[in-house]
């Protein structure tokens, strides 16, 4: 990995990072990937992503979401990993990113960050949903595809792919197929504007630095409902009300939003569910006929 990881420093075009790659220190592993700390011989340091070169795609689809979160950041409240390059090795794939130190505290500009970065994205929207390439939520899959309709995109595009994946546990999407109407009608009277969503925001993939600016990472972005975020933000807990109040301060949620979390936290629901199975299963059966 060592020798990847040398590969990608050269390859960085950044001329702040072309430096000696003096160590490298694991910091997690999983089935799907591995992290790094470089630390350069300047002082700097770099993160790194590693990736078996068949599941490259996975390394590109999170470095274009960063990419794009950051175009519409304002970088004193939010700041957001930077992608430096993507490098290829033998039969690994790694990304660098710029290196932040991450930490706890209060999370207020994290939610102003997150509403201004929603409010700007929906000024210079697509005017429609989706996405233009094939992506991931987590370990699972994230299909591609545009919807000038926010109800069927959601439907189409996030519900029904993972009701179809849940076959393998019981599962029938015909079983499903007027509730699934149903929604889209729902979403449809619902009109958003379609917002740049960081899209698996749960408390794991945000951080506060010491100066108070908030951080995101490892995205599933795409053009939603901005609901769809604070919904799940509202799924595994971590969020403080502070998060909350700064989001409100920049652009309140609609009276109405509360009767749409359990529609959109439906889709992670069915995502854990039909990756790691459990409790997740009758957390999905439970959801599902609720909302009939």
């Amino acid at each position: 990995m060592n020798d990847l990881l040398k590969e990608a420093l050269l390859e960085c075009k950044d001329p702040l990072f072309q430096k000696e790659l003096k160590e490298i220190h694991c910091i997690s592993s999983s089935t799907i990937n591995h992290t790094w700390k470089l630390e350069l011989s300047n002082g700097q340091k770099l993160f790194a992503k590693t990736v078996d070169k068949k599941e490259s795609l996975r390394l590109k689809f999170e470095a274009i979401g960063l990419k794009c979160l950051a175009q519409f950041a304002d970088s004193k409240l939010l700041n957001i990993p930077k992608p430096l390059t993507i490098s290829n090795f033998k039969n690994h794939s790694a990304l660098l990113l710029s290196w932040i130190d991450k930490s706890h505290g209060d999370q207020t500009n994290l939610g102003k960050g997150l509403a201004l970065l929603h409010q700007s994205s929906a000024k210079q929207s697509p005017e429609k949903f989706g996405w233009d390439m094939n992506g991931f939520i987590g370990d699972g899959p994230q299909p591609a595809g545009w919807e000038k309709s926010w109800g069927k995109c959601f439907v189409k595009l996030r519900l029904i792919p993972q009701i179809k994946l849940a076959s393998k546990w019981g599962l029938n999407i015909h079983d499903w197929e007027e509730l699934m109407n149903s929604l889209t009608e729902v979403l449809n009277d619902h009109k958003p504007l379609p917002s740049l969503v960081h899209g698996d925001l749960w408390s794991g993939n945000i951080a506060i630095e010491s100066n108070g600016k908030g951080v995101i990472f490892d995205p599933a972005t795409w053009w939603a409902d901005r609901e769809v975020d604070l919904a799940m933000t509202k799924l595994f807990g971590g969020f403080s009300k502070e998060f909350y109040s700064g989001y409100e301060s920049i652009w309140p949620l609609p009276t109405s939003s509360e009767k749409r979390i359990k529609i959109y936290n439906l889709y992670h629901i069915l995502n854990h569910a039909n990756i790691f199975g459990g409790i997740y299963k009758s957390q999905c059966l439970s959801i599902l006929k609720g909302l009939k």
